[in-house]
């Protein structure tokens, strides 16, 4: 049986006979040859070929499998890119070597908030050395370091202008207090005067008084005139008037007296203070030190002037120290007397407490004096720098992450979160608190036993999952 196939050469008008291999040209069918059909006229079909009969033209399945196989194909690739727009994992990505991060378990336990600061020994008590009365330095005593007792000369100065005004006020005193004594002279000779009159006055009574007596005996036995007898009695009258009017003088002046006596005494103890005090400039132009201690500083050299009230050394007292540990001014609302720290000298912990809160801030830092609780490191000298763990707060029980570079990143508002398998670490938003040099508090977006990635965040701000690798 010969079975006619349709093959590249039926396009060019040619019918392959598979039988014989031969080819036969087609026949052109009547309605392509002669004119076109009439409007309304049914086409003929043309009429069959002439010959075997068995030739026919085949029709070919265009849904072959390997066309359905690449349909299928595209239609998956199309779904499953339509899926990832969709459903798909849409957030940033960044590959991290595991072993150039740091990762940190979270923890429950007790936090403290503290401060670790350097502070500087220094003498529990430090009394300064001024100049009271300026001068030019002319003699040196003592050199730096040296033990000294109080009232030990240091230096002296010389300045003879306050010399020659010691002199002269000591000359203006002296004056004044040879008036007062002419005063209080003259007080006690009116006072003998005054005494002395009323005792000539006494006598005159007694004597006027005498007179009239016998006078007036004479008198009424008619011996002696009324003329004779009313003067004497006048003279007698008049010698008691006398007397009264002199002791009330005396008296008077005695009141009188005792109160310029207390004035001359108030002035003449006030004289006496000045006295004392017109040399204490002089006195002052050798200093001395003020209590007994070491002599730490002494800023003076020979010839040098020096203005009142310079500052020109200090003693120290070496049987108690304190130290002063300046504090960043962001805790200044927080730092009160009373709050105790921790040092360790020698091997050894040592307590201390703030003794005194000092207002002002210089460079963002304000200063605190504390002072050891109890005995104080032996070997410790003078200037020589310690570090104190200052406490803000008492234990209390919070949930801890460990400090980390990230901070300075997120400000503490967003983590990396490792998952379970430690193959990712996905961004998640938290909540810090309070924070010591060891630890941040969490309080809100983690648990205990999470780990967390504590190291830098630098680049990683717009990243929202780390792919971690061995």
């Amino acid at each position: 049986m010969m079975v006619s196939e349709q093959n590249p050469d039926q396009k060019e008008g040619k019918v392959v006979n598979l039988q014989s291999g031969t080819t036969s040209p087609k026949k052109v069918p009547s309605f392509l040859s002669g004119a076109a059909n009439k409007p309304g006229q049914q086409q003929q079909p043309p009429p069959e070929k002439s010959g075997t009969g068995m030739d026919r033209k085949v029709q070919v399945n265009k849904w072959t499998f390997k066309r359905l196989a690449g349909i299928a194909i595209a239609a998956t690739f199309v779904g499953a890119v339509i899926y990832m727009a969709i459903f798909g994992d849409h957030s940033a990505k960044l590959n991290v070597q595991i072993e150039r991060i740091t990762i940190s378990e979270v923890t429950r336990g007790p936090f403290q908030e503290f401060v670790v600061r350097r502070g500087t020994v220094l003498p529990f008590q430090t009394h300064y050395i001024p100049a009271l009365e300026g001068g030019q330095v002319e003699e040196i005593y003592l050199e730096e370091g040296t033990m000294v007792e109080k009232g030990t000369p240091l230096l002296k100065l010389s300045n003879p202008a306050t010399e020659q005004r010691v002199m002269n006020q000591e000359a203006i005193l002296f004056d004044q207090i040879t008036n007062m004594e002419n005063t209080r002279l003259n007080l006690e000779s009116q006072a003998i005067q005054n005494r002395k009159q009323l005792m000539q006055g006494e006598l005159d009574l007694q004597q006027k008084q005498r007179e009239y007596n016998r006078v007036k005996q004479l008198h009424e036995r008619g011996l002696e005139s009324k003329d004779k007898y009313l003067t004497a009695q006048e003279n007698f009258e008049h010698a008691k008037k006398l007397r009264e009017f002199l002791i009330q003088t005396v008296r008077q002046d005695s009141i009188i007296k005792i109160g310029r006596l207390t004035a001359l005494e108030k002035s003449a103890a006030s004289i006496q203070y000045q006295l004392d005090n017109v040399h204490r400039p002089l006195e002052n132009l050798t200093i001395r030190a003020p209590i007994t201690g070491q002599l730490s500083q002494l800023s003076a050299d020979i010839g040098a002037s020096i203005n009142p009230g310079t500052n020109i050394g200090q003693v120290d007292v070496l049987d108690e120290y304190k130290l002063t540990v300046p504090v960043d001014e962001f805790y200044i609302a927080r730092i009160v007397p009373g709050l105790k720290g921790t040092t360790e000298f020698a091997g050894q912990i040592y307590t201390l407490t703030i003794r005194r809160v000092f207002p002002e801030i210089k460079d963002g830092e304000f200063d605190v004096d504390m002072i050891f609780v109890g005995d104080a490191p032996k070997d410790i000298r003078r200037g020589q720098t310690m570090q104190i763990k200052l406490e803000l707060d008492a234990p209390s029980e919070a949930l801890l992450l460990a400090r980390g570079g990230f901070y300075q990143t997120t400000g503490g508002n967003w983590v990396f979160v490792v998952n379970e398998s430690g193959t990712e670490a996905v961004r998640r938003d938290v909540r810090i608190g309070r924070q010591s040099p060891d630890y941040f508090e969490v309080l809100e977006g983690l648990t205990p036993g999470e780990r967390v990635v504590t190291s830098s965040y630098e680049n990683y701000e717009e990243i929202d999952k780390l792919i971690l690798k061995q």
